[in-house]
């Protein structure tokens, strides 16, 4: 029992020796006086000079430009289907092949529609012996007006019946719309057509059409021929396009109006529905103030951007426009001349003396 309470006693002891040691020792004086100097002194502590550098604004010139997603779409695309249903008889393509306009497509049984064009042919030539025959009778005043009116028009119904007979023929081929790549068939010969079975696709992607939408801030800056570069994930290659259509309304949501511009694609290489970054070089600025986007502070009415003056950070409100990726247009709060800070943003208040480390002109 004797031996707990000792132990006891020295665990206390311990513990009053390492409290002793930490707080009040000489050792823990001198700490705390340090401590104390470094925040109330002049070095090193945070009411001292901030270390910064400074950039010398200058007015540079800047190439407008902006970067926006687009959809590459088809410059013509249709679903093919028949006009008329029957038997399927003959198909005249190849999948993913090239067709050119007019080429025949698909053919559907026709052969009662030509025998019977056939035999509206011979009563036509019948019925124009006739109609000449009665033509020289009634010059000669054997007949009436009306008995020739009778024959003429008769030619004239059989001639407009040999119109319908070939335009319902007509419609039993089908023939491609426009030159470009077919793509995979959904009907096989011998099969059963109606014009509710799509055939297949048709599609002409030379050239390109690329839609995009631009903020309506930038809507004075585009026009008919303005240069558009832009990239797609299936190729490294960077394509040109140049704009030949401006939505003439705003979007009511999104605030864009929507744009399209036309690329060269002879090689087949970009694809309907693929996803476009472009780039679209807008106007050149000769004389502006660019700086790098981290020295330019968000406040909450305005911008923020502080400059070295007589030793000390002054906070100059600024107005923004363009962006890169790296920096920042100032249209008004800073001058050239200006010194800069572009370091120890995070430490930055009004009247906070600042110590020059380097400055970059």
């Amino acid at each position: 029992m004797k031996t707990k309470y000792i132990i006891y006693i020295l665990l206390a002891i311990l513990i009053g020796a390492l409290v002793y040691n930490k707080f009040f020792s000489a050792r823990a004086k001198k700490r705390d006086a340090s401590t104390a100097t470094g925040k109330g002194g002049k070095k090193g502590g945070r009411n001292g000079p901030v270390p910064v550098k400074l950039l010398i604004a200058r007015d540079t010139t800047l190439d407008t430009r902006i970067d926006v997603t687009g959809t590459l779409d088809a410059n013509e695309k249709v679903s093919l289907i028949s006009e008329t249903a029957g038997n399927i008889t003959g198909i005249y393509f190849q999948e993913g092949s090239y067709v050119k306009k007019g080429q025949l497509l698909v053919k559907v049984y026709n052969q009662d529609q030509v025998a019977a064009l056939k035999q509206n042919d011979y009563q036509i030539a019948l019925a124009k012996q006739n109609e000449y025959r009665n033509k020289i009778l009634l010059q000669k005043e054997a007949i009436s007006q009306q008995e020739y009116d009778t024959s003429l028009t008769s030619l004239n119904t059989l001639k407009a019946a040999s119109d319908v007979l070939k335009a319902q023929i007509s419609k039993t081929e089908i023939r491609a719309p426009f030159s470009g790549t077919i793509g995979l068939r959904n009907i096989s010969p011998g099969g059963y057509l109606s014009p509710s079975t799509a055939i297949a696709s048709l599609v002409n992607m030379d050239p390109a059409k690329l839609t995009f939408a631009v903020p309506e801030k930038y809507l004075p800056l585009l026009n008919n021929g303005t240069k558009v570069v832009f990239n797609v994930s299936s190729s490294d290659q960077n394509f040109k396009a140049i704009v030949y259509a401006i939505e003439p309304s705003i979007d009511l949501n999104s605030r864009t109006i929507t744009v399209r511009a036309k690329a060269d694609n002879p090689k087949g290489i970009l694809k309907a529905g693929s996803f476009a970054k472009i780039n679209i070089q807008l106007n050149q600025i000769p004389k502006t103030i660019m700086l790098p986007t981290e020295c330019v502070v968000p406040d909450l009415k305005s911008s923020v951007v502080y400059v070295y003056h007589n030793g000390i950070a002054v906070a100059k409100p600024v107005k923004t426009d363009v962006r890169t990726e790296t920096r920042v247009q100032i249209t008004s709060g800073i001058k050239a001349g200006d010194s800069v800070v572009v370091s120890g943003i995070i430490q930055m208040r009004p009247k906070v003396p600042l110590r020059i480390v380097k400055v970059i002109k």
